[in-house]
């Protein structure tokens, strides 16, 4: 039930790795104004998005952990209308973030049965950027390899083979402390999933155990039409409820027990055709143009995030300059120019993809910067991941080692991720004014 595959691609840049998960324990397990079986089912809906099964099965069985309603998993028509209200925003991040307003934000928040407080639409919407980001990097790098159209697979990375997390990292300068807490969480998980079969069976048994029951009594009580027919009734009551909690876990079982998990990700989106568009920038209206001059990370989205969801600022901002600081040396060189200069062209090719713009940086050096293939890659990974394969990830930059073409998929997930979060909390921000 944890990221196995994520962390083993991402562990070839320790110091990051373990921002990363600090992060992501704080969003799913710490406090803070969501429930835990909610943060589990607002990243089963933003994987969905991009149809990535690795995500939402590891958050489906987490959704259980956490005591989450197993009818939910059937769909969005199962869920309380709440939770269901934030499909638009949901869809709109994912894949075109400049149409958010702050009119979506509105009416999220407006007084009513179903209404979001400030502090708990900040957490979604931190969630769900980090796990749209996050599916670009599973697809980037390869984690949703083997994933068959049953949701199966072993979930094994591209490169390099089987090699695990501990000596993907040895020779990196990976700290024994990073690396006894990666054994730990490995062991954790496999006790888990282990548990989580057990309970399965459990339930399973007690369900068989109370419809023989209720049958048994049927034949007994024969003669006595109508307390038999109370006693039946009590004991499809008993079945029935067990029933329920079975739901959600034999969605993600096969008949021999094993854990396949989500056969049909349709049904936790609405509007599955709309994607990604080229963002039109139109010299006559440079209102639809983001400009970072106006409304940027460091100066605005920072510090009201971390008002209204306290902490995570910080882990974001840690994130965000932890890529930004990786070595690159040996990429630039390649390309004939500076780290700083190359990481920048990279960045902001991707924001542009946003519409997001930086008026001190020449887009000229995008194109000198960044060959052909690589732009592809890169555009492909960012807005529209689920159609990223082997051979793309093969083909681009052939003569590079794959810890460089993780660290260009690090890249790719941090500046999408800002991406998003500045078209959402500007709104937020709009909508405060």
């Amino acid at each position: 039930g944890r990221l196995e595959a994520v962390t083993q691609q991402m562990g070839y840049h320790p110091q990051y790795l373990d921002s990363f998960l600090k992060t992501q324990h704080y969003l799913m397990h710490m406090d803070g104004p969501l429930p835990f079986d909610c943060r589990h089912y607002i990243a089963i809906m933003a994987a969905a998005r991009h149809q990535c099964r690795y995500l939402v099965n590891l958050h489906m069985l987490q959704f259980l952990r956490a005591g989450g309603d197993p009818q939910w998993l059937r769909g969005l028509d199962f869920i309380p209308p709440k939770l269901r209200n934030l499909n638009e925003i949901n869809k709109i991040l994912a894949h075109r973030p400049w149409l958010i307003t702050k009119e979506h934000i509105e009416k999220l928040l407006k007084i009513s049965e179903w209404s979001w407080s400030l502090a708990e639409l900040v957490h979604a919407v931190v969630l769900l950027a980090h796990c749209h980001a996050l599916a670009s990097f599973v697809f980037g790098c390869g984690c949703e390899q083997d994933e068959g159209p049953g949701g199966r697979g072993s979930l094994k990375p591209l490169s390099p083979g089987n090699q695990c997390f501990c000596e993907a990292t040895a020779g990196n300068g990976c700290s024994q402390e990073l690396l006894r807490i990666n054994r730990k969480r490995s062991l954790d998980s496999c006790m888990e999933l282990d548990s989580l079969r057990e309970r399965m069976q459990r339930i399973h048994m007690e369900t068989e155990g109370r419809e023989d029951t209720r049958l048994l009594q049927q034949d007994r009580e024969e003669g006595e039409r109508q307390e038999a027919e109370v006693g039946v009734q009590d004991g499809c009551s008993a079945a029935e409820h067990c029933s329920d909690l079975s739901v959600g876990l034999s969605l993600l079982t096969d008949t021999d027990g094993e854990i396949t998990g989500a056969t049909n990700l349709a049904c936790y989106m609405q509007d599955p055709d709309f994607g990604y568009q080229d963002f039109a920038r139109r010299d006559e209206d440079q209102t639809q143009v983001f400009r970072v001059q106006d409304y940027s990370w460091e100066d605005h989205g920072f510090s009201l995030v971390n008002r209204l969801y306290s902490d995570i600022g910080h882990l974001l901002d840690e994130k965000f300059r932890m890529v930004d600081g990786l070595q690159s040396s040996a990429m630039a060189k390649r390309q004939g120019c500076e780290p700083s200069v190359f990481k920048r062209g990279i960045w902001n090719y991707i924001h542009c993809m946003f519409g997001i713009r930086y008026d001190d940086y020449d887009y000229a050096e995008v194109n000198q910067l960044l060959e052909r293939m690589l732009k592809v890659y890169i555009k492909t990974v960012t807005c529209y991941p689920e159609k990223t394969n082997s051979e793309m990830f093969d083909r681009f930059w052939k003569q590079f080692k794959h810890s460089e073409k993780v660290h260009v998929n690090l890249l790719i997930l941090e500046a999408r991720m800002q991406a998003e979060l500045l078209y959402a909390l500007q709104a937020i921000t709009q909508y405060m004014i």
